[in-house]
């Protein structure tokens, strides 16, 4: 962001709000560039890629607010509140209601926490019940016998994170944001300054008067060359999609269920199912990661979908060991210390520069609540409203200022019972 125009005033193209730039199309960063457009601001939002060709578009698309924490679940409910509003009024996109099972076995020792946890987030209003695993068997194709506790969270769904990304796209080009695909961004210290393209070529404009950074796995390289230090390290997951029956031709038409003993989740698919397993925890390299399915991974949660899956194992539902795996990839989430995001302003609050990362693998279920967030949070800055004021919408527990940017700490998966159930 230029410093030679004071907040407020800098123009970067002919709109009369103020001018700010989104740096990461994924999808908090289109959400973010649609609602700063549609309450007044000059919008340009750039990738370096294409939008959603990181980790936006290699997400799993499970959505729930199962949550007990009250950020967490508040936030959440928002997000699903609009992906059930956007289903209406979003062009291309769709979101499909899917009942969602959490399964812990028996012997782990997270069982314990789970009636507890149904407790809280049934305490804030959240569509979840604790049932019996011969229940859920009854009621869902799905094999309990060695489980020690179930919940149901009936208020979840699933979508294709890809046409999320490409309809909110679209909705804010409508809206008047200038994007900017295949280029460039940089930060550079004492402003920082913008600069597109090559580091020595700077913005030819008057400027932003806030630049927001939304770049995901990219964050911490983006923020350091303005010498802004963040505690945002990238990690590698994995996912594969399989068609059943046969030949492979049948789709699965169960619930989404997190085994979260064996750390696998499964969701439906037009293709049949899509399944993933968390974490892989060591720092990964947002350039050179591999992109491609490991073979233990397919094979960890091949067994895993049959050990859970009627209608997969053999002698199932369509008398066949019915698991063809068509397709197996990798993609990046991002971890923080506590696990909890950083969102808001970053550096010294003279540069209005702000951050949306570290979403611990939960980053595009919480997009359209993000993004929003975001929008408001900086266009209250802008206004002179303090971080740290009552009346600011971002949030405490979010806060990039909770951390000095240099911790070590080890990655730990987002998804776990652990996570979900904290206080």
């Amino acid at each position: 962001m230029s410093r030679d125009t004071p907040s407020g005033s800098a123009r970067h193209g002919e709109g009369e709000g103020p001018a700010v730039a989104v740096v990461g199309g994924g999808a908090v960063g289109v959400t973010a560039a649609a609602d700063l457009a549609a309450r007044g601001a000059d919008v340009t939002l750039y990738d370096r890629g294409g939008l959603g060709a990181g980790s936006s578009g290699r997400a799993a698309g499970v959505l729930y607010d199962a949550y007990a924490e009250d950020v967490d679940a508040a936030l959440a409910a928002r997000a699903m509140e609009r992906f059930r509003a956007l289903d209406r009024s979003l062009p291309e996109f769709s979101f499909t209601s899917c009942p969602y099972v959490i399964a812990v076995r028996e012997g782990d020792a997270d069982a314990e926490a789970v009636p507890a946890m149904v407790d809280r987030m049934r305490a804030h209003d959240r569509a979840v019940s604790l049932v019996d695993p011969a229940a859920l068997a009854d009621r869902f194709p799905l094999v309990t016998d060695d489980l020690a506790v179930a919940a149901v969270a009936d208020g979840a769904g699933w979508c294709d994170p890809a046409s999320y990304v490409a309809a909110m796209g679209e909705r804010a080009r409508r809206a008047g944001v200038a994007v900017e695909t295949d280029t460039a961004v940089s930060l550079a210290g004492d402003g920082p300054e913008l600069r597109v393209g090559a580091v020595d070529r700077p913005a030819d404009s008057g400027g932003f008067d806030a630049v927001v950074v939304a770049a995901g796995a990219h964050t911490a390289d983006l923020l350091g060359g303005a010498g802004i230090e963040v505690p945002v390290v990238p990690y590698r997951v994995q996912a594969l999609t399989a068609g059943l029956g046969a030949g492979g031709a049948a789709s699965y038409d169960g619930p989404m269920v997190y085994d979260a003993t064996a750390g696998a989740y499964v969701r439906p698919h037009p293709t049949g199912l899509l399944a993933g397993d968390g974490t892989e925890p060591v720092p990964a390299d947002p350039d050179e990661y591999d992109r491609t399915g490991d073979d233990w991974f397919v094979e960890s949660v091949s067994a895993t979908l049959r050990e859970r899956l009627a209608a997969v194992g053999e002698g199932g539902a369509d008398g066949a060991d019915g698991l063809r795996v068509e397709r197996a990839w990798a993609g990046l989430c991002t971890a923080t210390p506590d696990g909890d995001p950083l969102v808001g302003p970053v550096g010294d609050p003279a540069d209005r520069v702000f951050v949306a990362a570290g979403w611990q693998g939960h980053g595009f279920m919480r997009a359209p609540a993000t993004g929003e967030l975001v929008a408001e949070g900086v266009l209250a800055s802008l206004e002179g409203v303090d971080a740290d004021s009552p009346e600011s919408p971002w949030i405490d527990a979010f806060d990039p200022d909770r951390f000095d940017g240099d911790e070590a700490f080890d990655i730990a998966e987002g998804m776990s019972v652990e996570s979900r159930a904290r206080e």
